[in-house]
């Protein structure tokens, strides 16, 4: 390409190369002789040993579980409190330092790397679980609270929170990505069971987005500010407490697996479930190729053929007839007989075999990278994207077995890939483009819980258009003028 520019071109373009170059470096030297400033701020505010300028701790909060590069913070303060973050907060603000907020680094769409350095906010010691009210079905926990630590904490009252994205994330970490999971199809997102967030903004200001302390099950009093900074990954402010809705423990829960013949069977089944108003609990899709990788991995032994996990949740009487409706449909679909997964042992070896596919992808080519694709669609369309993007995957030849929560559209091809191969991680991009587009041709998303983070940025614009691009990028200017909260993720400001 530089080779067919006329040589004018050329010094123009190395000129505007220079130029960034020297923008950058001078950027770069001026945030270091920020940090260099306010480090004792720092350490006033949270204590020595709550501020760490070492190379590992900072590489580790620069990367989550994406395929996207590490690009550690140029320091990581560990605060204790909502007064700690703020005033953090007000310190970066006064020297325009950038804040990355991290919970746990489970994410998948390098959301906490610091592309252009500053400060990370590890929230880890604000563990707290601080209003329990049983009898409202509702709870408020600090960021550092995971979902397996709350349900642990929930045991014996009988109540639960069902969303499962199936690493142990944060709750707070949950929320900023809008994240959901194999129990969506039945209890929602993130995004409908938040009621309330506490979040610290750019210049330390602390606000409740539903007010401080409310937590109605339904209201609609203004404008939902809770829902603006649900799935915002850090850019409009720090979430630093959120309240959340619980479900009563199901009476009784029974899982099944179920094989089918082709792709189509199986996902025409799961469209067909739903459309019969069965409330099923979870239904997942594994292709033969990832059933078999989940069988290596988790030393299972299910036919390697396109495969639905199940699961049912209510009482004794309407299991029967769940049971009986979902089996009538799969074998009208020429499905297998249902293998039972009744006990909570072998139910819990089932779906930790599911949530484990991340890493049985990997197995399949050890020493490569996993990157998950994320698309949504309209229930009517997802056979036909699955039989499509199935039949691309073997054109292209590459290795990415599919699973998915299909209940509600969202599937993900686990694409195993050489990073050290240059031809094919663009065979990689070039495939993962073409089937976000497919989902955008079909009325669907490009992600349906991972979040845009930093790879999905161009085609959130083609899903959304400029002019809502437009409005998005007012609120974040309004809400964070200086462009300091978590800067490179979700806008880029270049679109405009």
């Amino acid at each position: 390409m530089w080779l067919n520019l006329t040589p004018s071109r050329r010094l123009l373009s190395l000129r505007w190369s220079l130029i960034q170059y020297r923008n950058i470096t001078l950027e770069n030297t001026t945030r270091k002789a920020a940090v260099d400033k306010v480090l004792s701020a720092f350490r006033t505010i949270c204590g020595k040993d709550n501020v760490s300028l070492g190379e590992a701790v900072r590489e580790q909060h620069g990367k989550d579980e994406s395929v996207h590069r590490c690009r550690p913070p140029d320091v990581v303060v560990f605060p204790r409190c909502v007064e700690e973050v703020s005033a953090l907060a007000k310190v970066c603000h006064d020297h325009n330092l950038p804040i990355i907020p991290f919970g746990t680094g489970t994410g998948l769409e390098g959301g906490v790397g610091a592309v252009k350095g500053g400060v990370c906010f590890s929230l880890r010691n604000m563990d707290q679980i601080l209003d329990l009210h049983p009898e409202d079905f509702d709870v408020t926990v600090e960021p550092g609270v995971t979902r397996k630590a709350l349900n642990a904490y929930l045991r014996d009252t009988g109540l639960w929170f069902p969303v499962d994205p199936g690493a142990d994330a944060s709750l707070c970490g949950m929320a900023a990505t809008s994240a959901s999971g194999t129990n969506a199809v039945r209890y929602g997102t993130m995004r409908e069971n938040v009621m309330n967030l506490e979040v610290v903004l750019s210049n330390g200001t602390v606000i409740h987005t539903a007010g401080k302390g409310r937590r109605p099950r339904k209201t609609s009093a203004g404008y939902n500010l809770t829902n603006l900074f649900v799935g915002s990954e850090g850019t409009l402010g720090i979430i630093t407490k959120t309240t959340l809705r619980l479900y009563g423990v199901p009476e009784a829960m029974v899982s099944a697996v179920c094989s089918f013949p082709s792709v189509q069977a199986a996902v025409d089944s799961t469209v067909q479930i739903l459309q019969t108003g069965v409330p099923i609990a979870r239904i997942e899709f594994l292709d033969d190729v990832m059933i078999d990788a989940c069988n290596k991995f988790s030393s299972l032994s299910y036919p390697v053929t396109p495969t639905l996990f199940l699961e049912f949740h209510g009482s004794e009487r309407s299991l029967e007839e769940q049971v009986s409706t979902a089996e009538e449909i799969t074998q009208s679909n020429e499905g297998s007989d249902f293998q039972w997964a009744r006990d909570a042992e072998t139910r819990n070896r089932l779906w930790k075999a599911r949530h484990d596919a991340w890493y049985a992808a990997q197995a399949l080519r050890p020493g490569c990278k996993a990157y998950s694709t994320d698309v949504c669609v309209p229930l009517s369309q997802l056979p036909q994207i699955i039989v499509e993007t199935k039949k691309d995957l073997l054109e292209s030849r590459l290795t990415g077995p599919i699973a998915g929560h299909v209940g509600d559209g969202n599937f993900h091809c686990l694409m195993v890939v050489d990073p050290n191969d240059p031809d094919e991680l663009h065979q990689v991009h070039l495939f993962t483009e073409r089937l976000a587009r497919r989902a955008l041709a079909m009325d669907g998303t490009c992600t349906g819980e991972h979040g845009v983070g930093l790879g999905k940025r161009a085609l959130l614009c083609e899903e959304v258009g400029p002019l809502a691009i437009h409005v998005m990028q007012g609120l974040k200017d309004s809400l964070d003028p200086r462009n300091l909260m978590n800067p490179g993720k979700i806008l880029q400001r270049g679109e405009l």
